[in-house]
């Protein structure tokens, strides 16, 4: 498989062609998490949020009828244009949607009451950009909430997690531990009010053909993962039967912080 070093390119390329199963995929429309970002913040209808890296646009989807303005960004053109139709379909007709780089904001200063990004930043190759950005263009006393996947924070665990996110997604940049997580929002004026962990489950086939462009990068895959050490293969419990790779599972962190400009070296 030939790889790339312009993953911003590979990223557009990627989601470009994948937008509409992005849209469908069951977990990023179905999970759980989603309500939990209204529950845990509580949002107001005269807030102003920005939806970073929408995607299918299933966060800006759940904001909207709680905020008074949801402007959702992502990188991808065709996965903005995915998104707007199934929001318009489930009747958020008013979010605006704009091409924008989560590394480099196109947005005044202290700009959103809400800052959102849900299940996209292990993409971006320079993530404390984007924490600096998302912490830039929100005011003080503003919410920022990001989920992502992460790795564990065994060494070992932690490439090998990332090595076969990449076999079977070649937009795959990085997933970041939680303990970097929480060094660049705690450096960048973000206050943590409050986090949780969970153990993902994917479905092992649906998960690749996602993402994957031939047959032989999902039997790549899928050989990588069958022959990890056993301590790897407890860790992601990886389920198996007589047709290979049934699920596996991953670690998702979600965290909620506050914008705090008096912590401000």
């Amino acid at each position: 498989m030939v790889m790339d070093d312009d993953p911003k390119r590979i990223v557009v390329e990627q989601f470009g062609k994948k937008a509409r199963e992005y849209v469908e995929s069951r977990g990023h429309a179905q999970g759980l998490d989603l309500q939990r970002i209204i529950e845990w913040t509580h949002p107001e209808k005269n807030w102003k949020a920005l939806d970073i890296a929408t995607g299918g646009g299933h966060v800006a989807r759940t904001l909207y009828p709680h905020v008074g303005l949801v402007i959702a960004t992502d990188l991808t053109w065709n996965m903005l244009n995915a998104a707007r139709d199934a929001n318009m379909k489930a009747g958020a007709e008013d979010i605006i949607y704009l091409m924008a780089d989560a590394e480099n904001l196109s947005f005044l200063d202290e700009t959103f009451d809400m800052v959102t990004c849900r299940i996209a930043p292990h993409h971006f190759a320079d993530k404390g950009a984007f924490i600096r950005g998302a912490s830039r263009v929100l005011k003080d006393g503003g919410i920022f909430i990001m989920i992502d996947n992460v790795v564990p924070g065994d060494r070992e665990l932690g490439m090998i997690m990332n090595t076969f996110e990449k076999m079977r997604d070649r937009s795959h940049v990085e997933c970041a531990s939680v303990e970097d997580w929480k060094s660049m929002i705690i450096e960048n004026s973000l206050d943590i009010l409050r986090e949780e962990a969970e153990k993902k489950m994917y479905s092992f086939r649906e998960w690749v053909a996602r993402t994957a462009e031939s047959n032989e990068q999902i039997v790549q895959t899928e050989n990588f993962i069958k022959g990890m050490p056993e301590r790897a293969l407890d860790y992601f419990q990886v389920r198996t039967d007589q047709n290979g790779i049934v699920s596996l599972k991953v670690d998702q962190w979600m965290v909620m912080a506050r914008k705090n400009n008096s912590s401000q070296p």
